[in-house]
């Protein structure tokens, strides 16, 4: 049986100038390295929408599907994103963003390790 309650993340993506974002610390161990990096821009792909983030407050948005600008922010361990998205299924998209870097890129999982 499903659980068909709303979730936390669900309630922190807010809609600014036309974008939904939302903000998240990066808590894995050695933050975006190579693994997490394609993960993550491989979900960002599979949206019809813009996805941006933009790392530590640099007022830089960087392109969330692009594989060679989110491994070129070195993004490490304590970083604080903003993602946004714009467009269709946008919401939906930074919702499962924000689960992924939550799960911490599911590389426990992948790797047979435990937390």
């Amino acid at each position: 049986m499903r659980d068909n309650r709303p979730r936390k993340e669900t309630k922190e993506v807010v809609e600014v100038h036309g974008y939904c974002q939302t903000e998240i610390e990066v808590t894995h161990g050695f933050g975006l390295h190579a693994r997490p990096s394609v993960t993550f821009t491989r979900l960002a792909k599979s949206f019809p929408c813009t996805v941006e983030i933009e790392v530590n407050g640099s007022e830089v948005w960087l392109n969330g599907k692009s594989i060679v600008k989110i491994m070129g922010a070195k993004i490490r361990r304590g970083s604080v994103l903003k993602i946004r998205a714009h467009g269709l299924r946008a919401a939906e998209a930074i919702v499962a963003l924000k689960a992924l870097i939550e799960r911490n890129f599911d590389e426990e999982k992948k790797h047979g390790r435990t937390a």
